[in-house]
């Protein structure tokens, strides 16, 4: 049987491996490996991840570079990318696997859905699943997996703070189309309550007109988290 290597990228993220601990210990108990690429937190979210059994790695504070140190600390033939405020059920894994070995495709991902069930974020997440998969465009939210070998033939995540899924897919769908899965990951609505749906559709919109233009990922950055 296959087995995964989940990948997750934290940044004073505890109280995820406080609500998520039986969660995680259940994906361990598949035989599972999870590895856990801290950015300098300065809560408790490495002993957290430690005493779950979680491989844990310290480096600095890059998401595109946790996601690649992770992905060489591997040991399984499929990674999976986890971003630590999205739940991916526990079916998900048999989900990868037989989509990796039945399918002509070496990478995908899920639909996403958010925590919030309100109207408005069901048409945000549509909106989000149908763009995906018409262009191939995979964002983090929606948990992004593909083969080992595959990930370092195309270069793996790139060493920017922020578009590393984005501009990652761009050079995997010059490889294969992504599998689009129809099952749903669980992803926090928390910056878009906090911030405002109108905003955060506008602020993403934004940044990603600058990326393409080719405005630096440190200033989208700062623009992002401020």
């Amino acid at each position: 049987m296959h087995k995964l290597s989940i990948i997750i990228p934290v940044l004073d993220e505890s109280l995820f491996f406080t609500r998520q601990q039986l969660y995680l210990k259940a994906l361990l108990a598949q035989g599972h490996e999870i590895i856990v690429v801290d950015g300098g937190s300065t809560d408790n979210s490495m002993l957290a991840a430690e005493e779950l059994g979680c491989k844990c790695i310290n480096t600095k504070a890059s998401r595109g570079y946790q996601l690649h140190t992770g992905a060489r600390a591997s040991n399984y033939n499929i990674l999976v990318f986890l971003h630590a405020d999205t739940l991916m059920p526990l079916t998900a894994t048999n989900k990868i696997i037989t989509a990796i070995s039945n399918q002509n495709a070496t990478w995908g991902r899920f639909n996403v859905t958010f925590t919030n069930k309100k109207y408005i974020f069901k048409i945000i997440a549509w909106f989000m699943n149908k763009r995906s998969c018409i262009t191939s465009i995979v964002t983090g939210d929606q948990t992004l997996f593909i083969q080992r070998d595959v990930y370092f033939a195309c270069g793996g995540f790139a060493d920017i703070p922020i578009m590393e899924d984005i501009e990652f897919s761009k050079r995997l769908k010059k490889h294969s189309a992504p599998i689009c899965l129809s099952e749903a990951v669980i992803t926090s609505s928390r910056k878009w309550e906090k911030h405002g749906v109108i905003k955060t559709i506008i602020l993403m919109w934004i940044l990603r007109a600058k990326f393409f233009f080719g405005v630096s990922t440190d200033k989208l950055s700062k623009q992002y988290y401020s």
